[in-house]
């Protein structure tokens, strides 16, 4: 289940999942994709698998086994993969790819989960600004047609601006402000970093089924 927070609540359509029975907890999983900076993808998998693995919140223990030996709904898979120019990866090896290759398959998964509320780490750190662009533009597009409520936790604040109509922006582990995008001044952005020798996360959020409570991703 995880840790319980040190101060404060952590609630979930006014639920606090601690306090869930395990099959409710379950339930709840399978409405939440995270999506890790670096992807938790097997190396020897093929693509195939490792996309449609984003099924398996949705799939029963017999159904999940069978997936894994044989990869079902191949053209599905391969969809997902083309938002994100990756088609021709779809049976590659894991291993064989680049980083920013393996980061943009963990978000592929996105697209074929179940979940109402994608958490998104770091999504761009090993892409390029075109590859960027791209990948959320994917995101956000398939999000607002499913009624997804997505989060990213960004450092390119120029591509949270452009991409976002809510911004949250973090200092030392605190809310420094919430704002519409429109409303994030460069006055605001330079206080957020001001004395600051890295650079600190800006939350991004595309809601959709509020109320939701976001977490650090």
């Amino acid at each position: 289940q995880g840790s319980r927070p040190a101060a404060g609540r952590v609630e979930l359509d006014g639920r606090d999942p601690w306090s869930l029975p395990r099959a409710e907890l379950q339930r709840l999983r399978g409405r939440l994709f995270l999506a890790p900076q670096t992807p938790p993808l097997p190396p020897r998998q093929r693509v195939v698998t490792a996309v449609l693995a984003g099924r398996l919140p949705a799939m029963g223990t017999w159904q999940s086994l069978v997936s894994l030996l044989h990869p079902q709904d191949i053209p599905a898979a391969e969809a997902a993969l083309a938002r994100f120019d990756l088609a021709d990866k779809l049976f590659e090896r894991v291993d064989r790819l680049s980083g920013g290759e393996r980061q943009r398959v963990g978000l592929a998964r996105a697209l074929l989960a179940p979940a109402t509320l994608w958490l998104v780490d770091e999504p761009l750190s090993a892409l390029d600004p075109a590859r960027s662009a791209q990948a959320l533009a994917a995101l956000r597009d398939e999000a607002a047609a499913r009624g997804v409520t997505l989060i990213a936790s960004l450092h390119q604040v120029d591509a949270a601006l452009a991409a976002f109509p809510r911004i949250v922006g973090l200092r030392d582990g605190r809310l420094a402000f919430d704002l519409p995008a429109a409303e994030v001044t460069p006055a605001r952005l330079q206080a957020l970093y001001a004395a600051r020798d890295d650079v600190a996360p800006v939350m991004a959020e595309l809601p959709a089924v509020p109320p939701l409570v976001a977490g650090r991703c």
